[in-house]
């Protein structure tokens, strides 16, 4: 008989824990609420170049009750809003939510009476995507930070669930400016 406190924890619910996250992460079923230039960049994310299937993310789903990742890009209006929160109660717990762009996280350019400030003022914010519009490769990472806090965390208690609130940060280096070159008072291309 194998002594108890020789195991850290109980090795089935270690187990069975870590293929709940692993298929909770794989099969994430984003529902879009895009709304302009940004629906358009989460367009092309499903595309082949860029190829969403590679992370589970493929099915966009356009009835809430499937859906357990909702999207929104673009910008949001007040008239909106109440659809929109009516969307994301109806979506499955668990659920998570990525602001995609500068006009759903901030409002954007959009700074008038009628248009959201940022959506996470009505309802919790994951992950926010930045850029006007993002890049297809950047919400990929946002969909991927949303992956790796599912393989860290699993599943939050109930009831005690809080936004993630991560920025994606933008992955590439921008490289140095020419530098005009003189050799001999001569202008050198």
């Amino acid at each position: 008989m194998l002594d108890p406190h020789l195991l850290p924890d109980n090795v089935l619910t270690t187990q069975l824990k870590k293929v709940v996250n692993w298929a909770r992460r794989s099969a994430l079923w984003p529902m879009p609420f895009a709304t302009a230039c940004c629906g358009i960049e989460l367009m092309a994310t499903a595309s082949s170049r860029y190829d969403l299937a590679r992370f589970g993310a493929e099915a966009m789903r356009f009835s809430p009750r499937q859906a357990d990742l909702m999207i929104v890009a673009g910008r949001v209006t007040i008239k909106m809003m109440p659809v929109l929160q009516h969307i994301y109660q109806q979506m499955t717990e668990p659920k998570w939510v990525i602001s995609m762009g500068a006009c759903a996280s901030t409002g954007g350019v959009f700074d008038a009476y009628a248009t959201i400030q940022g959506i996470d003022q009505f309802m919790p914010v994951d992950v926010y995507v930045p850029g006007c519009p993002p890049r297809p490769e950047t919400l990929i990472e946002g969909i991927m930070a949303i992956q790796r806090k599912i393989d860290e965390e699993g599943l939050p208690p109930s009831g005690l669930r809080r936004p993630l609130q991560l920025a994606v940060e933008p992955s590439y280096k921008p490289s140095a400016q020419p530098v005009p070159v003189t050799i001999g008072g001569q202008l050198v291309r």
